[in-house]
């Protein structure tokens, strides 16, 4: 990846952060620690690497995400509209009583290929999506973003056991390892480590990277697509509530809201940064 490349993912990463906290702010409510946890990942899949057309979001061939951690729709919904999936000025709905735009990803927004409410299932319907692409040899592939907390469910891991056994190598999953759930860090609630090693036994490529390292991102991708005959996870080291000082690892800011002083504080923070990369 060329430099100039990289600095345009990381400030796309940042866009993504601060549009996200616009639309939480504007709803009063939403997700920040594991939504700017995945800005990174966000940016390269949907600004880089996924084949997808915001004007015809259904197209057959496209590749798929399923975020399977669908309490981070602030990030998604940013990243949609930024993309041009819609119009941004659609996310000041968010939340509101008749939008398409809940609290949870929900398959009628234009460029979301799975709806999330209960934790745990995203890995399932992404193998499923999987496999179909694979057996009709339609050529996409299909992207699952699980958090590190949420693959305390067991039906993680009936998938995890499903889609080595049928080498499914067109699903490329990332474990978004940012260390802390609602109740505490994941070690306090029940532990998932080693992850890696869980993920090998059930036949899995396995990589692990700083997810919040631009290039990193992008030559995991990469190499998951060369590899045939296994899927791949990639278990991204991440901070939660990354890019911000108030927010980098605070277990509050799962689902809590920020003062006006904490609001302040973050988009200057997220203003500077993105003058920072700027061109």
């Amino acid at each position: 990846m060329d430099s100039k490349t990289k600095t345009k993912l990381q400030r796309q990463a940042y866009i993504i952060r601060k549009t996200a906290l616009e639309t939480i702010k504007n709803a009063g409510s939403g997700h920040i620690g594991g939504s700017f946890s995945i800005a990174e990942i966000l940016a390269v899949l949907y600004f880089d690497r996924m084949r997808i057309d915001p004007e015809h979001p259904d197209r057959k061939d496209r590749d798929r995400l399923v975020l399977s951690k669908g309490h981070c729709s602030p990030a998604m919904y940013a990243t949609l509209s930024l993309r041009g999936f819609f119009p941004i000025e659609h996310l000041k709905t968010f939340r509101t009583i008749d939008s398409d735009l809940s609290g949870h990803v929900e398959i009628h927004v234009p460029g979301v290929d799975m709806s999330a409410g209960s934790l745990g299932q995203g890995l399932s319907v992404a193998l499923g999506m999987a496999m179909y692409g694979k057996n009709r040899e339609m050529g996409y592939y299909t992207y699952c973003i699980m958090g590190d907390g949420e693959i305390q469910e067991g039906q993680i891991w009936e998938a995890a056991m499903a889609a080595g056994y049928f080498k499914t190598d067109h699903l490329i999953a990332f474990v978004d390892n940012n260390k802390l759930q609602l109740d505490g860090s994941l070690e306090e609630v029940m532990s998932p480590y080693p992850i890696g090693d869980k993920f090998k036994a059930f036949g899995w490529n396995v990589l692990e990277i700083d997810g919040n390292e631009i290039e990193q991102i992008h030559d995991a991708i990469a190499l998951a697509q060369v590899w045939k005959g296994k899927p791949t996870v990639i278990i991204a080291d991440t901070v939660k509530g990354k890019g911000v000082s108030v927010f980098e690892n605070q277990v509050r800011f799962h689902g809590g809201k920020p003062t006006e002083s904490e609001f302040e504080t973050a988009f200057a923070e997220l203003d500077a940064k993105i003058a920072e990369l700027e061109d």
